[in-house]
């Protein structure tokens, strides 16, 4: 298409008209003090200034030169960013309902239609959250049935490197395929083999999609939603949803066959159980629908996977990069566990190993600007005006790099978690999961895993950079990503007996 013909021209012309109107809708209703932030150019906002790659490094320099509350405008549209953990904390934690939805975005809507978890709002939101919550627990998370299954699971894992026989090998796949059978073992009751074709596929669509979420492509359609049929990314990332939608609806109808009320034994059952109970009521609001479980399974899924992996591959890495860490964590470990399975009763004996297991998760700022907010209301957050409906970026890499709260933030350091007398402190900016209405409600689950896969490989290998690679070679660049993963790298496990 040629884009100096009138009719392109005069379309893109009159885009911008109504978005600065709508936007002035919102952010001149009012005379009090609103968050100051660069000037914007017409049309692209501030485009122009940002590392589209990884836009929290230039939020963070902006932060600098703003405060810590600031506002940026991509495209047409505004947003506030917070920074640094005090005023991350006062708007997710003190003012918690004041920040509590999502935002209205594009990709959002086309995605999730409100639906789910993740990027729901209102009643359906509340009610979801509270059923997935309430139910992973029935199903053992944080208890001890599901950590017999990540124990069962680790030696799956250790079996899969041993096959390597300490030659070089990529761990991105198998650590995803192994952190997934956790929540699919909770939402299915099954596990899937390492190879099997279709979980492969299962995780590859997961992966594609978080990469190509913060794609230039996905940044423009949210900007100008009508440049969509342009845009390739997006059209994959609806595709790759709707594969994995057919994947999960598929297999609610197997379960739906074989469904006892009187023997549950998974997250769908349940589910199904619900959304019986709903049409026996015949409710006229009701909740527990296909769509709303293809949403809640996707997120559960995805978000069980995704995160965790890509923690313990930063842990391996950060090993490999600081040997003598990597000893001082094996020697804790025989000391404490032995040869014996590590499990989580062991967690308290193993201070400095815990403190390492904190340690990645701060450094590795897997999630470094959040998954969006958006305000409820009207809201004043330490002097300045915030409308309702604003796009809120908590920045939690400011939070978990935040120089007033940690000695040496910008370095791997295991003694930010550790007293003068070895024994692990927790720490208030210790943010991960984030915080207040919308904290990751996998937490307790995640903290099991990381704990017993990080222990349990440790306990059997020492993990050692490929020949003629030096850990000054290493680089500790992450991947472009809505989580910031490690780059691609091999590494060699060498069984420790």
């Amino acid at each position: 298409m040629d884009w100096t013909e009138p009719i392109p021209a005069l379309f893109l012309f009159i885009l911008m008209i109504y978005f600065v109107l709508k936007l002035g809708t919102i952010w001149n209703k009012s005379s009090q003090n609103l968050p100051p932030g660069p000037r914007p150019l017409p049309l692209i906002g501030n485009l122009h200034i940002m590392d589209l790659k990884r836009p929290h490094r230039t939020m963070l320099k902006l932060s600098k030169q703003y405060g810590p509350i600031f506002s940026i405008q991509m495209g047409p549209r505004k947003t506030v960013v917070l920074a640094g953990y005090e005023t991350v904390k006062e708007a997710l934690v003190n003012q918690a309902d004041a920040f509590a939805d999502r935002p209205i975005v594009p990709l959002f809507q086309g995605l999730a239609q409100d639906f789910g978890i993740v990027l729901s709002n209102g009643e359906n939101w509340k009610v979801m959250r509270r059923f997935a919550v309430s139910t992973l627990r029935d199903y053992g998370m944080g208890k001890r049935s599901i950590e017999d299954r990540i124990v069962e699971e680790c030696s799956v894992l250790i079996k899969k490197f041993e096959s390597y026989e300490g030659n070089p090998f990529e761990t991105t796949t198998i650590m995803n395929a192994a952190v997934a059978n956790i929540i699919v073992a909770l939402l299915l009751d099954k596990r899937f083999d390492y190879e099997d074709p279709t979980y492969i596929r299962l995780l590859k669509l997961v992966n594609e999609n978080i990469r190509l979420a913060v794609s230039f492509s996905v940044t423009l359609y949210n900007m100008f939603p009508a440049l969509g049929f342009l845009l390739g990314a997006c059209k994959t990332i609806k595709q790759n949803r709707d594969e994995l939608f057919a994947f999960i609806n598929a297999t609610f109808i197997k379960h739906l066959r074989d469904l006892d009320e009187n023997d549950q034994r998974s997250f769908i059952d349940s589910f199904l159980i619900q959304q019986q109970e709903e049409e026996k009521k015949k409710k006229t609001n009701a909740y527990f629908h296909n769509e709303n479980l293809k949403a809640v399974v996707a997120n559960l899924f995805g978000a069980g996977v995704e995160t965790t992996s890509t923690t313990l591959r930063w842990g391996l890495l950060l090993m490999m990069k600081y040997p003598e860490i990597q000893i001082k964590v094996q020697e804790e470990i025989a000391k404490v566990v032995g040869s014996s399975q590590p499990r989580i009763e062991h967690r308290t004996k193993m201070p400095y190993t815990d403190a390492v297991v904190h340690e990645i998760q701060r450094f590795a700022n897997i999630a470094p600007t959040n998954l969006p907010h958006a305000t409820t209301t009207d809201v004043t957050l330490n002097g300045y005006f915030i409308p309702k409906g604003t796009y809120i970026i908590p920045l939690l890499s400011s939070v978990l790099h935040d120089e007033s709260q940690w000695e040496k933030p910008h370095k791997f350091y295991p003694e930010h978690f550790l007293n003068s007398e070895g024994k692990f402190v927790k720490r208030d900016a210790f943010m991960p999961f984030s915080a207040g209405r919308r904290a990751c409600l996998g937490e307790t689950l995640a903290k099991m895993e990381l704990f017993l896969f990080f222990t349990s490989l440790l306990q059997k290998f020492t993990f050692q950079l490929p020949p003629g690679i030096s850990q000054e070679d290493l680089d500790l660049t992450p991947a472009i990503g809505l989580t910031t993963s490690p780059m691609p790298h091999q590494l060699c496990a060498l069984p420790r007996f």
